[in-house]
């Protein structure tokens, strides 16, 4: 069915947007009417279909979590879950989610429960939102299981978002390093050549330099085609299961990202088993789904083999002691927490404790590449340039 993104006002002449589904326009614009909305502006949101805009038709992170905070504070306040599901698709939703949204309404009309509805669109909705979600509508409390899952969303949203920045300064600090270079050597010293062109015996840097000049004008495409090969590579390799195993594995090994990548993964593996516990779920159920948060194969094969230690009725403490993902600071937590029969809160303090610990990695990481890449920039950059200026003041010393 179609989808009308609409401007409207209100019986008060506040105005409202959002997006409606309709046969037609005309039939958008009578529901509009009926909900006492006068509508100024009626459009039918096309799909698009240019290969640039090919996230456009994907539910993002970020409408995921937005949709899970709005749903909880509709619930919290008493709405129905079909209407608040329709009340999110028809105010605030992008295309794209009211979209989803509108097919998990029908399906609720249809008689299916929400946790069916999700497991319908296992893009969007991953196996542990799904399993809480069902355990909420078994409890009656789905109210706290959205509250619990929108927070954890917005753990994520974040997260990506520290990584993404930390990352951005350096590689925009790089990106600017070579553009320079390769106007120095494709503008600059082809300029200059001709002052050199005359002179004999000149120093092995100078050579160096116009050699390097020269092979860089008689290769444009060439280099053009390499990095576009290169730029493709990365691009299709980051999709094939092999690659991203022995990149995870490179990571783990590397001194500067091991320590990173396993905090990372503990923070998703412990939330993910508070929000089980505290739904009421009994450990080896939680930790199987809460497996499913751990992204590094290495250590969610390390998880599952604990998994099932645990499953066949041995402690959790040293199946856990087993992985790479708990130093021995935290195994000590466990063991006081199993000794208590406390682990949901033991859980939530060592996640508390592990996000602490990478937003001190981020910050430190960040201080430190900051000044090296001005550093790799200047050595490069001024290097070329001191080169540059040596060449000319030798044009006195050699002979023509």
């Amino acid at each position: 069915m179609p989808s009308y993104q609409y401007k409207a006002y209100d019986s008060s002449g506040g105005k409202s947007d959002g997006v409606i589904e309709a046969l037609s326009s005309s039939a958008a614009q009578a529901a509009l009417e009926s909900d006492a909305l006068i509508p100024y502006e009626l459009k039918e949101v096309k799909k698009e279909g240019h290969f640039w805009k090919f996230e456009s038709n994907k539910v993002s992170l970020s409408d995921l979590e937005f949709f899970t905070s709005e749903l909880s504070l509709l619930l919290a306040t008493g709405v129905r879950i079909d209407r608040g599901l329709d009340i999110i698709k028809r105010t605030k939703a992008k295309p794209v989610l009211a979209q989803l949204l509108g097919d998990i309404s029908g399906s609720l009309k249809a008689g299916m429960s929400l946790s069916s509805a999700c497991r319908a669109h296992p893009k969007v909705f991953d196996a542990l939102y799904c399993n809480l979600v069902e355990q909420g509508e078994a409890t009656g409390d789905l109210t706290s299981i959205f509250e619990g899952l929108a927070l954890d969303l917005k753990f994520k949203r974040d997260l990506r978002t520290k990584i993404i920045s930390a990352l951005t300064y350096p590689l925009v600090i790089l990106f600017v390093c070579l553009l320079s270079i390769f106007f120095i050597f494709n503008v600059i010293i082809p300029k200059m050549a001709d002052m050199f062109s005359q002179a004999q015996n000149l120093p092995w840097y100078t050579e160096l330099m116009l050699n390097t000049s020269r092979w860089m004008n008689d290769n444009q495409v060439l280099l053009l085609l390499a990095l576009v090969s290169f730029v493709g590579g990365i691009l299709y390799l980051r999709k094939k299961a092999v690659f991203i195993v022995w990149w995870q594995k490179v990571l783990l090994q590397l001194p500067v990202t091991s320590n990173a990548v396993k905090t990372v993964e503990r923070i998703r593996f412990n939330t993910g088993l508070t929000l089980m516990l505290k739904a009421g779920l009994a450990i080896d159920k939680a930790l199987e789904l809460a497996t499913g948060n751990v992204v590094n194969k290495v250590l969610r094969d390390e998880i599952k083999v604990a998994q099932k230690k645990v499953k066949r009725g041995e402690q959790l403490t040293p199946a856990l002691k087993q992985t790479s993902i708990y130093p021995d600071f935290y195994i000590s937590l466990l063991e006081v927490g199993e000794e208590t029969g406390n682990l949901e809160k033991v859980f939530e303090e060592i996640a508390a404790r592990s996000k602490q610990d990478f937003e001190s990695w981020t910050d430190r990481m960040t201080s430190l590449l900051e000044p090296l890449m001005i550093l790799f920039m200047g050595v490069f950059v001024g290097g070329v340039v001191v080169i540059m200026m040596l060449s000319m003041m030798s044009l006195n010393d050699v002979g023509f």
